[in-house]
């Protein structure tokens, strides 16, 4: 067993070896340059120093560096007041998200009308689709607001 390991070991270390190559490097008359691993006719081998190297810098523990802590209770009170913050804000947004449809409606209801020179009446369909567009794009974006508000509630612990 311990000459297995001993020739596992001494294979990694014959590999580590020859992991480093020499680099040859040819400039042709036309001037493209060509890099090789191995010699290559009117090539140069390059002689290149080592890449430097340095050591991370040590982590840092935040609470060691004073990092502010609170205690349980006040930690507590701040997420009581969040969500009491939250769910008022999800009722204001849901009174709003239910005027935004009702004006929806009344505008999907009330054609645009405008009377001719003659006194015909016509509908003004551009007008009509633009209040229509509107009311709605109000209301995707009051249930946007509703659906990210839920989500921050039940995010909370």
């Amino acid at each position: 067993m311990k000459l297995r390991h001993l020739f596992v070991l001494s294979c990694s270390a014959a590999f580590a070896i020859s992991a480093h190559a020499e680099i040859y490097k040819r400039v042709d008359e036309d001037g493209h340059v060509t890099y090789s691993s191995t010699p290559i006719k009117g090539g140069k081998k390059l002689h290149l120093e080592p890449l430097p190297t340095m050591a991370p810098p040590p982590k840092q523990n935040k609470a060691a560096e004073g990092f502010p802590r609170v205690n349980s209770d006040t930690q507590n009170r701040r997420d009581d007041t969040r969500r009491r913050i939250l769910e008022d804000e999800l009722a204001t947004e849901q009174k709003a998200l239910e005027e935004a449809r009702v004006k929806l409606q009344e505008a999907k209801d009330n054609p645009e009308t405008f009377k001719g020179p003659n006194g015909q009446t016509f509908r003004n369909v551009a007008k009509y689709e633009e209040n229509v567009n509107a009311a709605q794009e109000e209301v995707t974006a009051h249930e946007k607001n509703v659906e990210a508000l839920q989500t921050e509630l039940a995010n909370l612990k």
